[in-house]
């Protein structure tokens, strides 16, 4: 079985190399409230690379399972976002109810990055 570890290290350091290098695929799912929306995707794509990171080595580990485990929490509304407006992603199999059924995943991703600073 894969660890919490080796599973939200490669996950979230690739959805930071991701946020960084086609920041316009995310722009749809800021809220408007939001200023900034291009740093904001750029500065989470960045902390979304270093806690991915962290977590996978054991002197950061643990620093790393916090800060992968709080933007999972800070990046929650853009999840909502995108369940809200889910005509701005046409391109998505499964429409509304995909993004709706995404959100209440947030939850046990949010526990598997806090799990990710223990042992294998």
């Amino acid at each position: 079985m894969l660890s919490p570890r080796r599973a939200i290290g490669p996950f979230m350091a690739g959805m930071g190399v991701l946020h960084l290098a086609v920041p316009k695929v995310f722009a749809p799912a800021m809220p408007s409230y939001l200023p900034a929306h291009r740093e904001l995707i750029l500065l989470s794509g960045a902390v979304e690379l270093v806690a991915g990171t962290a977590t996978m080595h054991p002197r950061t580990r643990r620093a790393g399972r916090l800060l992968a485990a709080a933007t999972i929490v800070a990046v929650f509304p853009a999840n909502v976002e995108m369940a809200m407006h889910p005509e701005r992603f046409p391109k998505l199999p499964g429409g509304r109810r995909t993004l709706i059924a995404r959100l209440p995943l947030q939850v046990p991703m949010f526990f598997l990055a806090l799990r990710a600073g223990g042992r294998d």
